[in-house]
């Protein structure tokens, strides 16, 4: 039997991903076990949690990169510069590892040095791209920045600083390690990224396959809407917008966007009885003051259960993401028979089909999330993902990549 190990920083967030791909695949008959640097309360079965002196080490991580990267213009989001990281190429999983992924692993946990010492063991290594970061010099997420495809020279997060070298420098010790090895593998969830990673310089030349994210259509699902909306005590007379993130405020998710839509809303008067219901985080009175209808935080969800019956409960879910690789909240919302309303940026457009299962905003343009959040409601859209998308179809992906690598070890090519 195929031993599978997934390496991630924890379940949250792209953790969460890493997590279902390995339920998915404990199902497809392949073992496969999770090596999480954070502790989960309770803990999760088939997960293998580091120690706390590892943990200390993040915390360092995290204090040097807030000091080291302080000037950065926020609307940029996240840079990672892996100063630390953590050998465990001695746990007993790795070693009997036959394929290692990698997903999410910064903060303190891998630095290069760690990716270096992991691909020694000449074991397949399949790096899923959550994010940019294993193709950029550093930033998460590069907005309109084409940088990546030449070297990361000039970086728009450091203008004018003496550590605007440091992407450049991180670009090239990344483009030495890939150059090194041939048994990495690079897996996109969106045709986006997958086109980022065939266009930038690190891994243009490297075997790149586009496997979108896996969810369990067992938990995400439509059910009687009248009964989601019975158990969260919301009017069944009312109309829900739903938006969700792990964090609102963040500078990828386009809140300020979704304030301005909502105000148009409000202007135009067509809807009545809104109700906005907003997981992800906890009350917020800066946002509940900006938010012109009646507001209900439901705060951080922890289990799955609950957040399908979210999802169940609402009318239309909006993601005015600005920077989005995948979008597992609009995976759910469609898979729970809701309709999205998002951006026609990354990944989105991979899950939402306009005007049939949502609609496709134009980016930036907070007037056409409200003509999207209309035309949902008006024409009782049923949110449904795309057919591509399918559990079935895409743990098969997995499968097949997995036979790749086995073909591409035995003839040696």
């Amino acid at each position: 039997m195929t031993k599978v190990v997934h390496i991630q920083y924890s379940t949250e967030s792209a953790g969460g991903g890493a997590l279902r791909l390995q339920r998915a695949l404990i199902k497809a008959n392949i073992q496969s076990d999770i090596i999480s640097l954070q502790v989960d309360s309770p803990a999760v079965d088939k997960i293998i949690y580091l120690g706390k002196k590892r943990r200390i080490i993040t915390k360092i991580n995290e204090k040097l990169q807030l000091y080291r990267l302080r000037n950065i213009p926020k609307q940029f989001g996240k840079f990672s510069s892996a100063t630390f990281g953590n050998d465990i190429t001695q746990i007993e999983e790795i070693k009997k590892a036959d394929i290692i992924y990698i997903h999410w692993v910064l903060d303190g946990f891998f630095n290069l040095g760690s990716f270096k010492k992991l691909a020694q063991l000449k074991k397949p290594i399949i790096i899923f791209l959550h994010d940019m970061w294993s193709i950029s010099g550093g930033c998460h997420y590069s907005f309109n920045c084409e940088n990546y495809k030449t070297g990361c020279h000039d970086c728009q997060m450091f203008p004018g600083n003496k550590t605007n070298g440091l992407p450049a420098a991180m670009f090239k010790k990344k483009l030495s390690l890939y150059s090194k090895f041939d048994n990495l593998y690079f897996v996109a969830p969106s045709k986006w990224l997958y086109q980022c990673a065939k266009q930038s310089l690190l891994t243009k030349d490297k075997p790149v396959f586009y496997i979108p994210n896996v969810l369990d259509n067992t938990i995400f699902k439509p059910y009687d809407k009248k009964i989601a909306r019975q158990v969260l005590n919301i009017d069944s007379n009312e109309t829900v917008i739903a938006f969700g993130a792990v964090s609102v405020t963040s500078p990828y998710k386009g809140w300020a966007y979704l304030q301005q839509s909502l105000d148009i809303l409000k202007q135009r008067n067509d809807l009545k009885n809104i109700l906005i219901l907003i997981f992800g985080s906890g009350y917020n009175k800066k946002i509940a003051d900006a938010i012109p209808f009646k507001t209900r935080f439901m705060g951080y969800l922890c289990d799955e259960y609950t957040t399908s019956l979210v999802y169940n409960a609402a009318d239309v879910f909006i993601a005015p993401s600005l920077a989005e690789a995948f979008g597992y909240v609009i995976f759910e919302a469609l898979n729970c028979g809701t309709p999205v309303v998002g951006f026609d940026i990354g990944g989105i457009p991979d899950m939402i089909k306009h005007k049939q299962n949502g609609y496709l905003a134009k980016y930036k343009d907070a007037e056409d999330i409200v003509e999207g959040i209309t035309f949902c409601l008006q024409n009782k859209i049923k949110g449904h993902i795309p057919a591509e998308l399918e559990p079935g179809l895409t743990v098969q992906k997995h499968l097949d990549l997995f036979e790749y690598i086995g073909n591409k070890n035995k003839t040696g090519n």
